[in-house]
This record gives C-alpha cells, sequence and structure tokens, in this order.
C-alpha cells in the first residue's frame, strides 16, 4: 500500500493556505515536481515524502495523530481502530504466518491501541511506517489480559523461559483459552519488559513487585491475532509516512518514558519487596 501523498498535499496547502509555489518554496522542492505529484502523475520518492511530511511536523500539526482521531471519529460501532507499526512495510496480504515464533504471543499479527505507542517501536527504522486498520470483533474469540501474575507467566512461557514448569497444571489453564482464542488483547511486553519478567522467572523478585515495576512501563494495550479467521475481520485504512522530524521527536519521547519507567520501577522494588509470591511458590 502506498501512501496518501495527493490527499494529504491537498490537504495540507489547504491547512497552510498555501499555494503550490509557496509549498514548493518552503520545502525546496520544485514546484512542477510538486504539481504532479499532487494530480498523482509521478511516484514520489523517500526524498519528497520525507520533505514533505516533515515541514508539516516543524510546523506544529502532527498529521497522523490528527487521521487517528478522525478515523476514530467515523468507525462503525463495535468497531476498534488499531495501529501496525512496521518496518519495511506490509509485504502482500496480511497473514499470522510472517511473526517470530517467540514474540509475546508465538506467531500472529501484532497491532496497538495507540498510533504514538506503535510509532515509537519503529522510529529507529529508515523504511518504517504506521498503518491504520479497522477491527471487526464480532464473532471472533478473544482472551484479555492485565498486568498481573497470569499476564507474567504466559508471557514467559510462551517466550520459551519456563520450560522447567511445563507440565505445571496452573501454566496449562493459562495457556489452553490463549490457544483457543482468534485473538489476544494484552498489555505489550518490550525487551525491556521482558528483562523485568526475566527477573521474576529467575526468582529475584516475587509477582508483587514484578507487577508493579511492569505497570510503571505504560506502554499500552496490544491486539495479537492468531487466527486467519481474525485476519478476515481486519480492514487496512492508510499507510502512515514517519517523517525524519517525527521520527526524531519519538526518540527523544522514548528516552524520556523510559528514564520514567525505570526509576518508577526501580521504586516498586523497593516498595513492594517482600509481598507477594516467588516463582517457585506459584508453580510449585
Amino acid at each position: 500500500m502506498k501512501f496518501d501523498i495527493k490527499e494529504d498535499l491537498i490537504l495540507l496547502r489547504e491547512f497552510f493556505h498555501l499555494s503550490q509555489e509557496e509549498l514548493a518554496a518552503k520545502t525546496g522542492i520544485d514546484r512542477v515536481t510538486l504539481s504532479r505529484t499532487e494530480v498523482g502523475e509521478t511516484s514520489p520518492r523517500f526524498e519528497l515524502l520525507d520533505r514533505i511530511y516533515s515541514f508539516c511536523f516543524d510546523e506544529g500539526l502532527k498529521l497522523n495523530c490528527q487521521k487517528e482521531m478522525l478515523y476514530k471519529d467515523d468507525l462503525k460501532k463495535e468497531h476498534i481502530l488499531l495501529s501496525h507499526a512496521s518496518r519495511n512495510g506490509i509485504d502482500g496480504q496480511i497473514t499470522v504466518d510472517k511473526g517470530k515464533a517467540f514474540n509475546d504471543f508465538g506467531k500472529g499479527f501484532y497491532c496497538g491501541d495507540s498510533y504514538d505507542k506503535s510509532a515509537s517501536f519503529v522510529c529507529r527504522y529508515p523504511e518504517s511506517s504506521v498503518y491504520f486498520i479497522d477491527f471487526n470483533p464480532t464473532n471472533l474469540k478473544s482472551i484479555k489480559f492485565e498486568v498481573d501474575t497470569k499476564w507474567m507467566l504466559a508471557i514467559a512461557y510462551l517466550r520459551g523461559t519456563l520450560n522447567d514448569f511445563k507440565d505445571s497444571k496452573i501454566l496449562k489453564d493459562i495457556i489452553d483459552p490463549i490457544l483457543k482464542a482468534d485473538y489476544v488483547i494484552a498489555p505489550i511486553a518490550d525487551n525491556r519488559m521482558f528483562q523485568i519478567i526475566d527477573t521474576f522467572i529467575s526468582g529475584e523478585i516475587t509477582d508483587e513487585q514484578c507487577k508493579h515495576c511492569l505497570a510503571a512501563t505504560n506502554l499500552g494495550m496490544q491486539y495479537v491475532f492468531l487466527s486467519e479467521t481474525s485476519i478476515k475481520h481486519l480492514k487496512v485504512l492508510e499507510r502512515c509516512f514517519l517523517s525524519t522530524i517525527e521520527k526524531n521527536y519519538l526518540k527523544y519521547q522514548q528516552i524520556e518514558f523510559q528514564k520514567i519507567g525505570f526509576d518508577k520501577s526501580k521504586m516498586a522494588r523497593i516498595q513492594y519487596k517482600g509481598k507477594g509470591k516467588y516463582i517457585e511458590e506459584i508453580l510449585k
């Protein structure tokens, strides 16, 4: 899927009250090239796209965030707007088979519930983009997790770090519903969060300490589509371009959030020390 540069050029010029000549001057793009792009006569290169969307973001218009709000306004009843972050774009049809086996919930198609959070995961990749997706959950089987012990155990098991407890009935009762679900809703567990979970699995901290450390990171919720049936309930609405300036903004924001999350996590380990249960007590 290509970017909606034609429509966005018209929108941006009207929003900023600019003629083609004025926009060309502000972005350093040849006016003829800009004109041909606006009417769809040419397929723009990365540099042109980056100049246009960087100009937009630099002028204070967070276009992709605005689009997120507008799409939510237009959603049908019961439908959910999701964001899919991609390093290189979606290649061909959406499928559950392209994900890595040791992601949070194994292979599947992963989406987030927030554009900003999704974009922050791919802002360090040169060809990354974010897709807006309309999801209709009607007649699908789902399971939802919160930041709790069940979720921590599920993530650890599916990432392959609970082999010593693979015969545990407690684990079986947690994993079986996932295997039967079309999709899962759960907190996002990036590598930084999994490092915290690993300290719980290794017996360094209790489940209560771990839970509060993870809650401090506040990465949002993810929707993981595990069945081909669930994929049929997804409709890609648009592919959003991430400009260099927006990526730099997201990187800075990410560093700030990580610092706050690290400090909160450190405080939680101290405050909840001795409270809760260790992994051996839970799965004995």
